[in-house]
């Protein structure tokens, strides 16, 4: 434990951060994981009824192309390489291994099909005769996309190697929380907004930790991504409302709110909760990382110029941040703004849209959100890592590395 002498001067000054640490980060993961035993799933939602329909997947054999029919003055005319037939091979069901003989999807926009493709077919069950038909549905991508998954893992882990394992351990960590808890939690009828706020926490604790360590440097990371997500989601409460944003943008979310009474706008503020959490991770802990290194590289620095230096390099990081968001909701609604373009709609006028006005809100606030996150995890990480003045005794305080482990620290 600390005393005066040695190496140990300093540890007193750690052992307040730590203390100080933990009082907050503690209460916080206890009532993050009592909300989260309180709001899981029963798994007692009601079942949708049975369609009939079922989805097996198969392989094209052969295609037999036929010329396309006539099509009426002014309607859109059919690709040749979608009219005619295909055989496939059924590889999944009750008729596994039956050679079926099907039409091939036609009209505007229908997938081209050959020889050797798996496709995804649609089985469709007659309740009143027993009988069942097949049509041909789409590519089954199953098998690029598990290559792709691979390529991706094996990318990350050969990069960060233990730092890359744990990276992916979290993203599985995030995708099991988000199947298992965020989405049947909103469909079980549970409010959106206190479920996304409870899975974003549980997320951000488990995820942050299993990734960057047991370690003062993440803990401020997790304090300033809290703090900047609660304002996030303050703030998108009240735009929501002056917005006057019903959450209802496309045919998905009018169907929930049809046929299973979802809180649309609980929805909408659950989404950018969760959208917010995965960028605001990113610049919390490069913040944090950085002041800590900016202290190990300068000991002599005290806070204030650890937190000018810190806050130079969040400036250039929002900056390039800021960018990227505003090209990827621009990417993503790449086909809608060309539709707005063609239409030769007044900009005014597609701006106010409701599924553009959204978009402006989810922008706007997720930037004000990771703006906010700058100061505030900067100053905290200046504030655990600065040189602190020497003591009454006479010996220079130490300058334990905060990258340490709490347990370390503590010890």
């Amino acid at each position: 434990m600390g005393g005066n002498h040695g190496h140990g001067a300093g540890v007193p000054g750690s052992r307040r951060a730590v203390v100080a640490t933990l009082a907050v980060l503690v209460p916080l993961a206890v009532v993050t994981l009592a909300m989260l035993v309180w709001l899981w799933p029963s798994g007692q939602r009601e079942q949708a009824p049975a369609t009939g329909v079922e989805r097996l997947t198969g392989t094209i054999t052969s295609v037999l192309l036929k010329p396309c029919p006539e099509q009426s003055e002014g309607a859109p005319r059919s690709d040749p390489a979608t009219c005619g037939s295909a055989t496939v091979k059924v590889r999944s069901g009750p008729d596994l291994g039956r050679e079926l003989t099907l039409r091939l999807p036609t009209g505007p926009g229908a997938q081209r099909f050959a020889a050797d493709d798996d496709v995804v077919l649609i089985r469709i069950q007659d309740g009143e005769s027993g009988k069942s038909g097949y049509q041909i549905s789409d590519h089954d991508r199953s098998t690029p996309l598990w290559l792709a998954g691979l390529a991706f893992a094996l990318a990350v882990i050969a990069f960060g190697r233990w730092r890359g394992l744990t990276a992916l351990a979290g993203l599985a960590i995030t995708f099991v929380l988000l199947l298992t808890f965020v989405i049947p939690g909103i469909l079980g009828g549970e409010p959106p907004m206190l479920v996304a706020i409870v899975g974003a926490a549980a997320i951000m604790l488990t995820v942050l930790y299993l990734t960057h360590g047991f370690t003062l440097t993440t803990s401020m990371a997790v304090l300033g991504t809290l703090a900047s997500l609660t304002l996030t989601g303050l703030l998108s409460y009240a735009a929501i409302g002056f917005a006057r944003l019903s959450g209802i943008t496309d045919d998905s979310s009018f169907t929930l709110d049809l046929s299973l009474s979802i809180d649309t706008q609980g929805l909408l503020l659950a989404s950018i909760i969760i959208g917010a959490l995965g960028v605001l991770d990113d610049v919390t802990v490069t913040q944090a990382v950085t002041v800590t290194e900016l202290a190990a590289a300068n000991p002599s620095y005290r806070f204030r110029r650890l937190y000018r230096a810190g806050s130079r390099v969040g400036r250039a990081h929002i900056a390039s941040v800021i960018n990227t968001i505003i090209l990827a909701y621009a990417g993503a609604s790449l086909p809608l703004l060309l539709l707005f373009s063609v239409g030769d709609q007044p900009l005014g006028e597609v701006l106010t849209t409701p599924v553009i006005a959204q978009e402006i809100v989810r922008s706007v606030v997720g930037t004000l959100g990771l703006i906010s996150a700058v100061p505030i995890t900067t100053a905290l990480a200046a504030l655990v890592t600065s040189r602190r003045d020497p003591d009454p005794g006479g010996q220079p305080a130490s300058t334990l590395p905060p990258t340490r482990s709490l347990r370390r620290a503590r010890s």
